[in-house]
């Protein structure tokens, strides 16, 4: 196979084309290296390998550009990885990541788990499931869960406060209810803070 035309393409690929067709976009950087210039016969042997090194690069600049932004947990950060790289280049890129400290799975469950409880004001069982779905292990969230105090009352109070001041009419009461029961609160909890409102109306 010959290479006929190397063509720069958007985001440091370039478009390779082999006996006048076009093949695949590859990383621009990885093909200078491997000196794949315009005339060259390649074989079959030296474009898989220049293939996978393409693939292996952009994964890392991938896991690196995300990591930017924010903490992902090792689960996660490969599943993204998987959506524009191989699964083996995903997976090194991954494993790289974690090498250098990039990737913390026990910092970020911890990270992850204050956000959901103190922020959120998620219950510890709806929290749990949110760490293990970003693919932190379960005896890992549930030990992170655990170390955080929590005072469930007094974060369905600050919901309500928040987002349903009007508490004492029956379709926003309605309204709390359903939305306090979706993040995990129980009947019980909700009961006994909506009566401290009744109360405060007798009064």
């Amino acid at each position: 196979m010959r290479i006929t035309a190397v063509k720069p393409r958007r985001k440091g690929l370039s478009g390779l084309y082999l006996d006048e067709e076009f093949v695949m976009n590859l990383d621009t950087k990885t093909l200078l290296e491997n000196r794949f210039d315009v005339g060259r016969e390649i074989d079959d042997e030296e474009l898989k390998d220049v293939i996978e090194q393409s693939n292996a690069r952009r994964a890392k600049e991938k896991a690196l550009w995300l990591l930017t932004y924010r903490a992902h947990s090792k689960k996660e950060l490969e599943d993204k990885l998987r959506r524009t790289c191989d699964a083996d280049a995903a997976e090194t890129a991954v494993t790289r990541m974690e090498e250098l400290g990039l990737i913390n799975d026990g910092a970020y469950a911890e990270s992850c788990a204050r956000r959901l409880l103190l922020d959120k004001k998620m219950t510890r069982r709806a929290a749990l499931y949110e760490l293990t779905r970003k693919g932190i292990d379960k005896e890992t969230a549930e030990a992170v869960l655990e170390e955080i105090d929590v005072d469930y009352r007094e974060n369905i109070r600050s919901i309500i406060e928040k987002k349903y001041r009007d508490i004492r009419d029956e379709k926003v009461r309605r309204r709390a209810v359903a939305a306090l029961q979706r993040l995990g609160y129980g009947w019980e909890d909700i009961k006994a803070v909506l009566e401290t409102y009744d109360t405060q109306d007798e009064t």
